[in-house]
């Protein structure tokens, strides 16, 4: 049994994970709440993965979230508990190191991405998606509990759109899920919200994926990603005149949720989680 009187160690495992501004909101909320602990980021490579995740409680880690590209890699390794999202969904972003060392599953990003489309009012009924990974089945599961019409999902690996079109088709039949072969079948001149959920654009090298032609203004444009601020793809969207957002307010809400698993019965202090956010923005 680990010690209480030691500072728990919780943390954000990815490849890459130096990209991530989790630790400045969770170590804004310890401070903020007094809890003797601290978030790190784990960047661990592929062959990597096994042995951190089989050590976690003996190098005194409490709790982690998961990002690309580990979010269904993990699975095998949850023994202890698998929530309802992760089973639906298949994929996790927030881990509990139990007491007797077994890891708990749970899915906090389709909750994260559903407060912060409200607080921006969106209610999309057609949409569009780049990347069928972990964070999009987390997506497409919200939005089709969320009576959202019609699905277009696009990924360079034509299998991952495929296997997530077939399974969501028979989860949710009231929601037209579609793969498309190519981005411009996805049809956005139609569709009301476009989101990428592949981590293209987090290098300044990567391609802008969408034409300028085909965006219209009605759109929403949405990207999960969050550093930088201002992707290609969003820079586009302004100058097309669509309303747009980063995936930042998803990351605080995932985050919010994510401390409630961890520090019960305390609850995350939103505000200042947000506003430790903010600032690591304007560092960045």
């Amino acid at each position: 049994m680990r010690e209480n009187s030691i500072t728990k160690i919780y943390g954000v495992l990815g490849y890459p994970a130096k990209h991530s501004f989790s630790p400045a909101m969770h170590n804004a909320a310890f401070k903020y709440l007094k809890v003797k602990a601290r978030y790190e980021k784990f960047e661990k490579s592929p062959q990597d993965l096994d042995g951190f995740l089989k050590t976690l409680s003996k190098n005194n880690i409490y709790g982690l979230n998961v990002t690309i590209p580990y979010k269904e890699k993990v699975l095998p390794y949850l023994n202890g508990y698998k929530s309802y999202g992760v089973r639906t969904i298949g994929a996790a972003n927030t881990i509990v190191v139990e007491k007797n060392g077994k890891l708990k599953g749970f899915n906090t990003d389709y909750l994260g991405f559903y407060r912060h489309i409200s607080e921006l009012g969106l209610r999309p009924k057609r949409v569009a998606i780049i990347g069928a990974g972990g964070a999009a089945k987390a997506i497409c599961y919200i939005l089709a509990k969320k009576n959202a019409a019609e699905i277009y999902i696009y990924d360079i690996q034509k299998y991952k759109a495929l296997d997530l079109v077939k399974k969501y088709n028979e989860l949710f039949p009231e929601c037209r899920f579609r793969p498309a072969a190519t981005l411009e079948g996805l049809g956005l001149k139609d569709k009301d919200l476009l989101i990428n959920a592949s981590p293209v654009g987090m290098r300044d090298e990567d391609p802008l994926l969408i034409e300028a032609s085909m965006l219209d203004s009605g759109i929403f444009v949405y990207d999960l990603i969050y550093n930088p601020p201002e992707t290609k793809l969003l820079t586009q969207a302004k100058d097309k005149g669509c309303r747009y957002a980063n995936g930042l307010g998803m990351l605080l809400y995932q985050g919010v949720e994510s401390l409630g698993f961890w520090i019960k019965p305390k609850k995350p202090p939103i505000e200042t989680m947000r506003q430790a956010l903010e600032e690591a923005v304007k560092r960045c």
